[in-house]
């Protein structure tokens, strides 16, 4: 199986024309007509993330997250996307991320994991992208099987997300019926949750001021960026492992999340 054909799996969920304008998804270390021998999944691709890949004998990492997002002038090792980028050449590990293509697609998108952990139902994208058909765009908003008290609610995000932290606007004092999802950073999508009446926003960096638009309208539940999409993982094994399941599929065993609580 060669890594173009991997790619191919993904593409079929995901495709690369997907991917916003300023995104860099895709095969961005390696040759797509090498073999591969093994596969890691990761939300970020770092020198650590190389080195497990050596380890457990794959030549292949899928991330979310890709590890050059701008333009690389120089290759000298001064900061960590270039060490990594070195250290995945050096030791021929390819590097392919499936980003904002995979948070635009409805179907075995980031958001509906999401939607899938929190027990959403009736599910569909919260703002569609232009020029697409409704299965493509940013978000999603669902129900609930039954309204929950806030508070209870922001508890279950919590737990089910395993999120160290909820940082919320102030709660209502209403039932908790319609939510709206959006991995990573996700306030832009706020003025169309509010104009579909949702009752919590769940998403990721939200600064100070932001929260401040909710304007008592609905709960804007930030719960971290990692913490938001880390079911990625789980999502990318699933995808390829339903065409390959004898293949030699991993999910990394290290947290790549740079933020910590205290």
């Amino acid at each position: 199986m060669k890594i173009k054909e991997i790619i191919g799996i993904l593409e079929e969920v995901a495709p690369s024309h997907l991917q916003e304008s300023y995104d860099n998804a895709g095969l961005i270390v390696g040759n797509p007509d090498s073999e591969v021998t093994g596969i890691l999944f990761c939300l970020d691709s770092t020198e650590a993330i190389v080195e497990e890949a050596v380890e457990r004998s794959c030549n292949l990492i899928i991330a979310h997250h890709p590890i050059v997002f701008r333009g690389l002038k120089r290759l000298n090792g001064t900061n960590y996307v270039e060490r990594t980028v070195i250290s995945a050449i050096r030791k021929q590990v390819a590097v392919y991320a499936i980003h904002t293509n995979l948070d635009n697609v409805f179907r075995h998108g980031v958001n509906e994991k999401i939607a899938q952990k929190l027990g959403l139902t009736n599910t569909r994208i919260l703002q569609p992208k232009p020029g697409y058909d409704e299965s493509i765009g940013a978000g999603i908003i669902g129900k609930l099987p039954k309204p929950m008290d806030e508070e209870q609610f922001l508890k279950q995000v919590k737990s089910q997300m395993k999120t160290n932290c909820v940082r919320h606007t102030a709660l209502r004092n209403k039932l908790v019926e319609k939510v709206a999802v959006c991995g990573g950073s996700g306030s832009f999508v706020l003025p169309e949750a509010l104009r579909q009446g949702a009752d919590v926003l769940v998403t990721a960096d939200f600064k100070y001021h932001e929260f401040f638009d909710a304007e008592g309208k609905l709960i804007i539940a930030d719960i971290g960026h990692y913490e938001s999409e880390q079911f990625t993982i789980e999502l990318l094994h699933e995808i390829i492992s339903k065409k390959l399941p004898t293949f030699a599929l991993h999910l990394t065993k290290l947290s790549t999340n740079p933020v910590f609580y205290l």
